[in-house]
């Protein structure tokens, strides 16, 4: 498995989104709270692929929801715009968080499935792995899409030729 997305300490040495990013998550110490349930930074900034738009997607591995969720509100239901779900599928019991900080919108997604298990994280291996083969000009096609409204695996699929549900064909195309 790729550990370089373990920590968030290869942001500081990124893009200025990024370095921003590794500040706002330091400063507010919310890999530190998480830390207790193997959170991983996901989505696009940590790949380079994101837009003005996009947020800070953290995926968490709980044993009990109902104290997982109690630790998200103790500690981040001061943020603006702050909601949290609790959504039970056949695949997995899911909460979900999410507020506002001084420059991003943060996403806390929180399952039974371990982290390095969760497709979001699976997915960021394929998206990194694809990026360094195809390098610059496909990173550049990405980002483009992305502010035409594209979400990252769509676009992605779009410009493999890749068919079918996108979240899956990614994981198939690996």
């Amino acid at each position: 498995m790729n550990s370089k997305f373990c920590t968030i300490d290869y942001l500081k040495e990124g893009s200025l989104k990024q370095k921003r990013a590794y500040q706002v998550l330091t400063e507010n110490n919310i890999m530190e709270i998480l830390n207790a349930y193997d959170p991983i930074l996901t989505g696009t900034i940590p790949i380079a692929v994101d837009i003005d738009s996009s947020d800070l997607d953290i995926i968490c591995c709980f044993q009990h929801a109902a104290y997982f969720e109690e630790i998200l509100y103790k500690n981040f239901s001061k943020y603006n715009g702050f909601t949290i779900r609790n959504r039970k599928t056949d695949i997995a019991e899911t909460v979900i968080c999410s507020f506002y900080t001084e420059h991003f919108e943060i996403e806390i997604f929180g399952q039974t499935i371990p982290t390095m298990k969760q497709n979001a994280y699976r997915h960021l291996l394929v998206e990194q792995r694809i990026l360094e083969q195809k390098g610059e000009a496909f990173r550049q096609k990405v980002i483009y899409l992305k502010k035409q409204g594209y979400k990252t695996e769509p676009a992605f699929c779009l410009l493999l030729g890749l068919t079918g549900d996108p979240y899956e064909a990614l994981l198939k195309y690996s």
